[in-house]
């Protein structure tokens, strides 16, 4: 990344810092920590991590956005599951939404990424210690997690609850994630210059505002529009302080 977008980074997350954490990491803070505690002790998770490091060359988000997309619909499944099922089963869910987090965007750089990486993850899962059911149920959310695309029907309630909690927990980080690691993981990807960034901007920012009222859990219509809501006053602050005041570009 050169000079320029560096400085634009740090300028975006130093206005990230300004802004109040979302609701959801406040409120739901316990079930958060659970989840987080849960992902690093599995060993299935290890194992598909070390699969998307492989091919890391491919996902075009990086390591920390699948981890934090796994978490959250971890936490998600604690929040709406934990209150219902039998424990092993709420572990069992969570699991699987950790796994289907870290594989969602394993084909992310190419077309029709979802319904990509949802075959991608079916061959990988193939050797593990995991039910057909299961499976399908993992890449049947992997192949529904694309914004704006209607999602396939999924008849099992299980299988469709992870592929909404996949969703939600992914469209989290177009809040204030979007403007402190998603967008600079794609800048330096793509090798684009922060004026072919700037010259996108307000397009951009219409799609993530559209994003606000297409959450699907309980948990997602809550939470999710205050994520937006939080991105988008960091990104309107950044584009507004880079583009209109004169002397204060990074």
């Amino acid at each position: 990344m050169d000079r320029e977008l560096e400085k634009a980074k740090k300028f975006a997350r130093q206005i990230a810092r300004s802004i109040e954490i979302p609701r959801f990491y406040q409120e739901k803070k316990r079930e958060v920590e659970r989840s987080r505690r849960l992902f690093s002790s599995s060993p299935l998770v290890r194992e598909c991590l070390t699969l998307v490091r492989e091919r890391e060359d491919r996902i075009g988000h990086g390591i920390v956005h699948v981890r934090k997309v796994a978490i959250d619909a971890g936490a998600i499944s604690l929040i709406e599951n934990g209150p219902v099922l039998p424990m092993p089963e709420v572990r069992r869910m969570v699991l699987l939404a950790h796994i289907a987090g870290v594989l969602h965007d394993i084909r992310r750089m190419e077309n029709d990424h979802a319904r990509v990486s949802a075959g991608e993850a079916a061959k990988l899962l193939a050797i593990f210690d995991l039910s057909a059911h299961e499976v399908a149920a993992i890449t049947g959310a992997i192949g529904n997690h694309e914004a704006f695309r209607p999602a396939d029907p999924l008849k099992d309630p299980a299988a469709r609850f992870l592929s909404d909690a996949l969703y939600d927990a992914d469209k989290f980080r177009w809040g204030p994630d979007n403007f402190t690691e998603m967008l600079w993981d794609m800048v330096e990807y793509r090798k684009v210059s922060l004026d072919a960034v700037l010259t996108r901007f307000i397009k951009g920012m219409e799609g993530i505002k559209r994003i606000r009222d297409t959450f699907r859990t309980c948990t997602g219509k809550i939470y999710g529009p205050d994520f937006i809501d939080r991105g988008i006053e960091i990104g309107m602050k950044f584009y507004e302080t880079i583009v209109h005041k004169e002397g204060t570009r990074p």
